[in-house]
């Protein structure tokens, strides 16, 4: 396998369709570019001639054969209604044979059958499709640069939460190479930092004036032998100490330390796949799991 494999920064099986092997997410991506012309991860169109130039050139078919092509993949004969009937996007035909229709219809059936309606989640999920997909973002700023990866993560429920502990994620986030663990720690939403400390029984209209998010403040990561600590904020403390001394008392191989603010995911060495550790108020633990790491374009 290391023969067959010689760059450790191009991810691997370890197990076979269980985790890959660690790599660098950084030199991942630059493995990529190093590969690709930039017009192939680049966001400008090309123009329709110039597309049917370089799609003759690759594929060596002539002209006869490129007109054919174009009249019959053309959007026009894509239809399977009346020209003069508006199509609803949410009816599948009831025999289709284009395979992604099949697939569809397979899946519309299901939900019929089924008792429960679409739950707040998947309405989410689909009017956030809806909403977003195939749009540019109106500010230049807002646009993720050309040639960047994009890692799925998934985040579990707390280990102290028994329903759907093992056998669904607790939400998916996607975050780009650029960004922090910081702002990832960020956009994990969890009900313990959601906690209310005090003595509310005689006032409980009154809004507090913080949660346990902004009492406790202490967090860290943990991939690949490393914790990387929340350290932000003056009343951050270094919870990953206690893990550190203890496992050095009993002769386990040593760990190091980092902050996660000077943290980029583009900086981490990790295993896709893997189950690594997210921690904060101090005992409560979550599951991360990277399922996806793929360069924009």
């Amino acid at each position: 396998m290391a023969a067959a494999y010689p760059n450790a920064n191009i991810p691997v099986y370890e197990l076979a369709e269980v985790n890959t092997k660690p790599f660098h997410i950084g030199s991942f991506r630059q493995e990529w570019l190093n590969r690709l012309e930039p017009t192939d991860y680049s966001y400008q169109q090309q123009d329709e001639d110039t597309f049917h130039a370089n799609f003759v050139e690759e594929t060596g078919v002539g002209a006869e054969t490129m007109a054919e092509l174009k009249s019959i993949c053309s959007i026009d004969s894509l239809r399977c209604h009346p020209e003069d009937q508006q199509p609803d996007m949410e009816v599948v035909p009831p025999d289709p044979t284009l395979k992604t229709l099949i697939q569809r219809k397979r899946r519309q059936d299901y939900r019929a059958s089924r008792k429960v309606t679409k739950n707040r989640h998947d309405i989410y999920a689909d009017e956030l499709e809806r909403l977003t997909a195939g749009k540019r973002p109106e500010d230049v700023t807002d646009l993720i640069p050309e040639g960047e990866v994009i890692l799925t993560i998934n985040v579990y429920y707390p280990a102290v939460f028994e329903k759907f502990t093992y056998n669904r994620s607790h939400m998916t986030l996607l975050m780009t190479g650029s960004h922090s663990l910081a702002e990832f720690r960020d956009a994990i939403c969890c009900v313990s930092d959601l906690q209310v400390c005090g003595e509310f029984s005689n006032t409980p209209d009154v809004a507090p004036d913080f949660i346990s998010k902004d009492h406790y403040k202490s967090a860290f990561f943990f991939f690949e032998g490393v914790f990387y600590n929340d350290m932000r904020f003056p009343e951050c403390q270094d919870i990953s100490v206690t893990t550190i001394e203890w496992a050095k008392a009993r002769n386990f191989p040593p760990f190091t330390q980092a902050k996660m603010e000077d943290t980029r995911m583009a900086d981490l060495k990790v295993k896709v796949g893997f189950p690594y550790l997210y921690c904060h108020q101090g005992d409560c633990e979550h599951l991360v799991i990277i399922t996806d790491v793929r360069c924009v374009s």
